[in-house]
């Protein structure tokens, strides 16, 4: 199914192929703002492609873009690629799609992709994700666009930006010798007049949608890349789901009245706005191109949570803040990540482990505050709480004198209001724009392979059986039926239950003594209190780790 299927798309060669990755978008709201004639961009894209329905082929706590997207890149599946994590993308040990094609000297620019790695030196231009924290861009001369908008989406829910005047004048310079143009000085004009109200600030999404197309346009039109990408999450329409399914809560209902009404467009006004740059790239192109456009997921109704007045994370005003009400003093770096949860890097594992320590003391209500997982000398933090609380909560820390009222430390989050779904556009423009709908559906792993072949290359034996110990079995002294295989996901979902149990029962020392969520065997009496790593576990190769 999967090979046939990519044989099918690749059976036109092209020699430049841009894909156009807008995440997440709904394939029912797409429909219906067409066949309304808001998005006659979209429309004439659609009309000229071959049109299919993909599947993630994973279900929940694997279905995210940044896992997803990792697939779409590299043609594996998370049990083979098995990148959980957002900013763990530089875990990925196989090439992707854009390495391949550098190798063989074909130019490559990969714009905001997600969760991105590639081998340097490569052959062309790569801008990481705003939350990518350890690949740097290349070249370093893309450096000041990636740290201005990492900056403002790393904190898009809070009202400060951590930016300086110097700053903002270091990036309009960097913009205006790459490619700034008149249209998106004359929105950036129009959104702070309109700011001026106190209103609209959520539209700022398109304006950096359409700055990180300028700086796309004025790359691809001077070196003219073999393999482009272009990756937009859909921002400015977070905010009107909350808004315009739940209403706003604990607001003053006149206020909460006036922010429905400001919001009541506020998804078509996102959609909108990327139909305007389906246009341009219509436009920039042009017809010799192979445009794919792909959304990886899609989104459905969440209304799972509605009981307790929605899920709404909270996030820390100011990292600093807390970490200092924690009483952590060592040195340390913090990466925020998605949403609620950031990163937090020290110097040694030693201080990583006190500072954990210092956060799991933190309690609200006789509960933790704060969830702690620690890879080394980093820790990965959040705030799991999703409940409504009241306004004069407080935070106690464990063994200390220490409190602080919740709210002066964190804030609440917009309210959750749409969760993944497997499902996810594809349509693929060749250059003959033979338009047909296709019924059956394909995995996201058929992209990659799709994409070689576009360019005659064969698609490399990356899948499932190699070096993945599908087909390896535990030693024949083993008693039968004592050790079972588990793949990465099984592996995962192993260590998860028992990271929880362990939370409930010891510190967090005894937490790091887990295995990483490799392929390997675990016992099938103790459900994996014995592990072996790895796909040839024989009791002579290696003993069983213990957690």
């Amino acid at each position: 199914m999967e090979g046939g299927t990519s044989q099918m798309i690749a059976d036109h060669r092209t020699s430049s192929v841009v894909l156009l990755e807008f995440n997440e978008l709904a394939p029912s709201l797409m429909e219906r703002f067409i066949a309304e004639g808001c998005l006659p961009n979209f429309k004439a894209l659609h009309d000229e492609s071959e049109v299919y329905v993909t599947e993630a082929g994973e279900k929940y706590p694997y279905l995210e873009p940044w896992i997803q997207w990792v697939t779409v890149h590299s043609g594996l599946n998370y049990d083979q690629h098995g990148v959980f994590h957002l900013d763990h993308g530089r875990d990925l040990a196989r090439p992707c799609v854009w390495d391949l094609l550098s190798e063989r000297n074909l130019r490559v620019w990969l714009c905001d992709s997600m969760n991105v790695s590639y081998r340097a030196p490569i052959n062309g231009y790569v801008l990481p994700d705003p939350w990518s924290s350890n690949i740097p861009p290349f070249p370093e001369s893309l450096a000041p666009y990636h740290r201005f908008i990492q900056a403002h989406v790393q904190e898009y829910t809070n009202d400060r930006v951590p930016l300086r005047p110097t700053d903002y004048l270091k990036f309009l310079a960097f913009m205006v010798r790459h490619g700034l143009s008149p249209s998106t000085v004359a929105a950036i004009v129009e959104q702070l007049a309109s700011e001026r109200t106190g209103r609209y600030r959520w539209r700022r999404a398109a304006i950096m949608d359409r700055l990180q197309f300028d700086l796309f346009r004025a790359i691809y039109r001077r070196d003219r890349p073999h393999f482009s990408t272009f990756f937009l999450k859909q921002h400015s329409s977070s905010a009107a789901h909350v808004l315009a399914q739940h209403g706003a809560r604990g607001v003053h209902p006149e206020a909460a009245a006036d922010e429905q009404r400001e919001l009541a467009h506020a998804i078509r006004f996102g959609y909108e706005s990327m139909d305007r740059l389906v246009g341009e790239f219509r436009a920039l192109v042009g017809d010799a191109a192979t445009i794919i456009f792909c959304t990886a997921l899609s989104q459905q109704p969440c209304v799972m949570y509605d009981e307790q007045g929605g899920k709404g994370p909270h996030r820390p005003r100011s990292f600093e803040a807390l970490l200092a009400f924690a009483g952590i003093r060592s040195p340390y770096k913090v990466a925020p990540v998605m949403s609620e949860q950031f990163r937090v890097y020290f110097d040694n594992e030693r201080d990583a482990t006190d500072a954990a320590k210092r956060l799991l003391a933190i309690r609200i209500d006789q509960q933790g505050a704060i969830d702690v997982g620690q890879e080394g000398h980093a820790l990965f933090v959040h705030c799991p709480i999703a409940r409504e609380l009241p306004h004069d909560a407080m935070l106690t820390v464990t063994g200390s004198a220490r409190r602080a009222r919740f709210f002066d430390l964190f804030y609440r989050m917009e309210t959750k209001s749409g969760m993944h779904h497997p499902s996810g556009m594809l349509w693929v423009r060749h250059p003959d724009k033979q338009h047909h709908i296709h019924s059956s559906r394909i995995p996201l792993t058929a992209i990659a392979p799709a994409i070689l072949g576009m360019f005659g290359l064969a698609t490399p034996t990356f899948r499932r059986s190699e070096n993945y110990g599908q087909d390896a079995a535990p030693s024949s002294t083993e008693p039968a039926g004592a050790w079972k295989f588990a793949t990465r996901r099984e592996a995962h979902s192993i260590l998860v239950t028992r990271r929880h149990l362990a939370a409930r029962r010891t510190p967090l020392g005894s937490r790091r003594e887990l295995p990483d969520a490799s392929p390997g065997y675990y016992h099938e009496a103790t459900r994996g209190a014995n592990w072996r790593v790895g796909a040839t576990m024989g009791p002579a190769s290696r003993s069983p780790r213990r957690a």
